[in-house]
C-alpha cells in the first residue's frame, strides 16, 4: 500500500517518471507510457490506474522515492490529507503519544486534550461521512457511504471513546500529579519520592494500551465484527495487509471490521499421568512395530496378472491409457522387455478397462511388487496394497481429555514414531539416508463409535505400511524425508487454526474415504484377522 501510495503521489505532481529504488523495488515507473520498467532485466509491463478501487489510508511519513520534478521552481502539490474520522484521530493521538513517551517525554494528557477536542462536533456540515475499518492501533480503511450508512452506533462510539479518554486522565492525574504537558521536562527524582522519568515511560504506555484496548472492546460491542491479526500487540502499529483476505475482502464489501489477536494454537493436551492413560475398549493391546518389507505374493508378474485379468481375443480401436497406443496395435512399452507378446491384451475383471499385457507387466515391475495390482485409469485396487513405509512404532491409548466438537467422549491420542535410517530396495533412492523429522508425531480421535472405527483402519494401514512414505515435503521441500502418504490425521488438539485439528465435522468421513482409496475398509479388518 505504501508502494501504490507514492506512486499516487508522484502522478498527482505530474512527474514523467519515478524510481521505486528507495523504497525497495528495482523499478522505474514511466507515466507518459503507463508502463513498468525493470532496472536489472529491463523487462516491461503495463501500468493501470483506476478510480473505482478503495484503498486504505497509512498514517505516518513514506520513504521518499527519486522522480522528475514537473518544472523548475513550482512548489509540489501537497499530499492528500489523512482521514478525519474519530477513530483515526484516536489511533494518531496514541501513535503521537508513543513516540512522545518513548522519548522520555510524558505526553498522554496532551494527546488525551486532543482527543476530546476532536471529539466536539464541527461549526459547520461535515462532507458525505464514509464509513471504515478500523485497524485497531493503525490505519482505517475508507468505505463509500453509499455502501453502508452510519447509523447511530457511531454517535455512541464516540461518546464511549469520549468517556474512556476522560477517565485515563482522571486515573493519570490521580497517580501522577506532577503530570503536565509533552513538552515540560520530567520530574526529576527527590528524597520525598516523586514520580522518575522511567516510571513515567512506562505509566504513559500502560494507559495508552488500556485506551487501544478500550477502543476496541466499543467496537466490538457495537457490533463491529473481528478478523484475528498476528502479533497485534497494545498500541502497536499493525500494518492493514496483516488481516488477510479476510479483511479486504470485507473492506471491498464495505463492512468495517476490528482486529483483534487471534485465537491461542493448541497443539497437546494438558499434560496426563501415566495412571490417566488407559487402553481402548475393544482394542487388543497399546503398541504396533513395522520392522521389514512384506513378502512377496506371487512367483513372477505373470503369475500375479493371470489372478486379475481375462485375456481379450478381439481388442476395440481404443488406446491403451498406459503407452497410448491403440489396443489393436503392439505395446508402445520401450523398456525391458517382459516375456509376454506385445500384442496380447487382457481386461481387468472388477472394473473392466483393458491394456496390453506387456504395459501392465512393466507397471507392476516399477511398482512395489507386492502382489497388488491398481487400475491406472480408475484405481481400483486387486489384491492387497501394500506400501514402502519404514519401520517405526505406533503407540494409541486413551486420555482423559475432550476434543472441541466432541464433548460427550474421551479422546484416542496416536503416537507414531519413526527414526531416520536407510533407504532400502523399495524406496526412490535405495542405500541413501533418509531422515524423519518431527517424530514423535502426536494425533487425536475422538473415542466413539466411529473414532474407534477409524483407528482399527488406520492400524491396518499401519500394518500395511500405507501411513507414511519417504519422498519430498510438501513444506519444507526436503528431499528424501518421512512424510504423510494421503491418509490425513489431525495433529492439533484444542483448536483448528491450522485446518489439522478440532472441530471439524467432515474428518472422521474425510478419513474413511482416504482410507477406502488405499483399499482400507471394515472388511480388510476381516482379512487381516483371518
Amino acid at each position: 500500500m505504501e508502494v501504490g501510495i507514492t506512486i499516487q503521489h508522484a502522478y498527482e505532481k505530474q512527474h514523467p517518471w519515478i524510481d521505486l529504488t528507495a523504497i525497495g523495488f528495482c523499478y522505474i515507473i514511466d507515466f507518459s507510457t503507463m508502463g513498468q520498467i525493470n532496472r536489472q532485466t529491463q523487462r516491461k509491463r503495463r501500468v493501470r490506474r483506476r478510480l473505482d478501487m478503495v484503498y486504505p489510508l497509512v498514517t505516518g511519513t513514506l520513504p521518499k522515492s527519486q522522480s522528475w520534478p514537473a518544472s523548475p521552481g513550482v512548489a509540489s502539490t501537497p499530499p492528500a490529507p489523512a482521514c478525519t474520522c474519530p477513530q483515526c484521530l484516536l489511533v494518531m493521538s496514541i501513535k503521537a503519544a508513543v513516540a512522545a513517551g518513548s522519548n522520555g517525554g510524558t505526553g498522554v494528557s496532551v494527546s488525551q486534550q486532543q482527543l476530546l477536542q476532536q471529539q466536539q462536533p464541527p461549526a459547520q456540515p461535515p462532507p458525505p461521512p464514509r464509513k471504515a475499518v478500523s485497524l485497531s492501533g493503525s490505519a482505517k480503511l475508507p468505505m463509500p457511504a453509499s455502501i453502508h450508512k452510519p447509523q447511530d452506533g457511531a454517535a455512541t462510539m464516540r461518546s464511549s471513546l469520549k468517556t474512556l479518554a476522560s477517565q485515563v486522565s482522571r486515573r493519570q492525574a490521580a497517580s501522577t500529579p506532577a503530570l503536565t504537558t509533552a513538552s515540560s521536562p520530567a520530574s526529576p527524582t527527590s528524597a520525598n519520592g516523586k514520580v522518575t522519568r522511567a516510571s513515567l515511560n512506562t505509566l504513559n504506555r500502560t494507559n495508552l494500551q488500556r485506551l487501544a484496548i478500550a477502543q476496541s472492546r466499543v467496537l466490538i460491542a457495537s457490533g463491529v465484527p473481528t478478523v484475528p491479526v498476528k502479533n497485534l500487540n497494545g498500541s502497536s502499529p499493525v500494518n492493514p495487509a496483516l488481516a488477510g483476505i479476510t479483511g479486504i475482502l470485507m473492506s471491498a464489501a464495505g463492512l468495517p471490521v476490528c482486529l483483534t489477536r487471534p485465537p491461542k494454537l493448541v497443539l497437546h493436551p494438558p499434560p496426563v499421568s501415566k495412571s490417566e492413560i488407559k487402553s481402548i475398549p475393544g482394542i487388543s493391546n497399546t503398541c504396533r512395530k513395522t520392522t521389514k518389507k512384506q513378502t512377496k505374493k506371487g512367483k513372477t508378474p505373470e503369475e500375479v496378472l493371470k489372478k486379475y485379468l481375462q485375456k481379450v481375443r478381439h481388442p476395440p480401436e481404443e488406446d491403451c491409457t498406459i503407452c497410448m497406443e491403440r489396443l489393436s496395435a503392439p505395446s508402445g512399452y520401450k523398456g525391458p522387455q517382459p516375456a509376454i507378446k506385445p500384442d496380447l491384451v487382457g481386461k481387468l475383471s472388477k472394473c473392466g478397462h483393458m491394456y496390453h499385457l506387456h504395459c501392465l507387466v512393466a507397471m507392476y515391475n516399477n511398482g512395489n511388487k507386492d502382489g497388488s495390482l491398481q487400475c491406472p485409469t480408475c484405481k481400483t485396487i486387486y489384491g492387497v496394497k501394500t506400501g514402502t513405509q519404514p519401520p517405526g512404532k505406533m503407540e494409541y491409548h486413551l486420555i482423559p481429555h475432550s476434543l472441541p466438537g466432541h464433548l460427550d467422549c474421551k479422546t484416542i491420542r496416536i503416537i507414531y514414531n519413526i527414526p531416520p535410517g536407510v533407504q532400502g530396495p523399495e524406496h526412490p533412492n535405495p542405500g541413501k539416508s533418509f531422515t524423519a523429522r518431527g517424530f514423535p508425531r502426536h494425533c487425536y480421535l475422538p473415542e466413539s463409535e466411529r473414532g474407534r472405527k477409524v483407528l482399527k483402519l488406520l492400524l491396518v494401514a499401519w500394518d500395511r505400511r500405507l501411513i507414511f512414505a519417504i519422498g519430498t515435503s510438501s513444506t519444507t521441500g526436503e528431499s528424501d524425508t518421512v512424510i504423510w502418504n494421503e491418509i490425513h490425521h489431525k495433529t492439533e488438539f484444542g483448536s483448528n487454526l491450522t485446518g489439522h485439528g478440532y472441530p471439524d465435522p467432515n474428518y472422521l468421513d474425510n478419513v474413511l474415504a482416504e482410507l477406502a482409496a488405499q483399499g482400507i475398509t471394515e472388511e480388510s479388518t476381516l482379512q487381516e484377522k483371518d
